[in-house]
């Protein structure tokens, strides 16, 4: 079993960054997630917690040989179950694979916590396990190294998106902000004009 572990700081409130996550997919740095479908949404009424489960749909980009060898096909299923706690301002988000989980396992875990000291910022940590199955015990080593070493890169392609997402809605914020400073100032100046008849 191979491990990996990585931490970020995103420069965007806690309530931005979960309020993104919802969007992150399609985006252009992770073509290779073609379909995100809720399975299933609800608040617990006594906690106030939003509990969430999707299925992911992702297009492999694996060399054919190792295609052949797990089954041939190009698509496959992620199961994300995850927990937005307002109150400790805490989302927690795990993955598991659904396709070839016979063969290989990866389970994830990202949390996202509002930073206790600069409400601006938001703290990511991600941790993930991947285990080769029993049946590939002779090349177990191998194939949880080429996988952890995929699975690093796409992490940082992955945390690259998040941010591009992340500066859209923030642009898009300050757009809307700006619109409704400017349809204000006219409706003002208009009652203003009209006051002055």
């Amino acid at each position: 079993m191979k491990f990996f572990q990585a931490t970020h700081t995103f420069d965007h409130s806690w309530a931005q960054v979960t309020a993104a996550n919802w969007m992150k997919y399609p985006n252009e740095q992770c073509p290779h997630v073609v379909a995100v479908d809720v399975l299933e949404r609800h608040v617990d009424p006594e906690t106030g917690v939003l509990r969430t489960e999707r299925l992911l749909t992702c297009n492999q980009n694996a060399p054919a040989l190792v295609l052949k060898f797990l089954g041939g096909s190009t698509v496959s299923y992620v199961r994300e179950t995850s927990e937005l706690d307002p109150k400790t301002q805490k989302l927690t988000m795990k993955t598991q694979n659904l396709s070839m989980c016979n063969v290989l396992t990866i389970n994830e875990t990202i949390t996202y916590t509002a930073h206790p000291h600069d409400e601006s910022s938001t703290m990511f940590k991600q941790e993930a396990q991947i285990a080769a199955g029993s049946a590939l015990s002779r090349f177990s080593s191998y194939i949880e190294d080429f996988c952890l070493t995929r699975f690093r890169d796409n992490a940082a392609v992955g945390r690259a998106g998040f941010e591009m997402v992340l500066e859209k809605l923030k642009h898009a914020r300050q757009e809307a902000t700006s619109q409704l400073e400017k349809a204000t100032t006219s409706a003002v100046n208009a009652a203003a004009a009209t006051a002055a008849l």
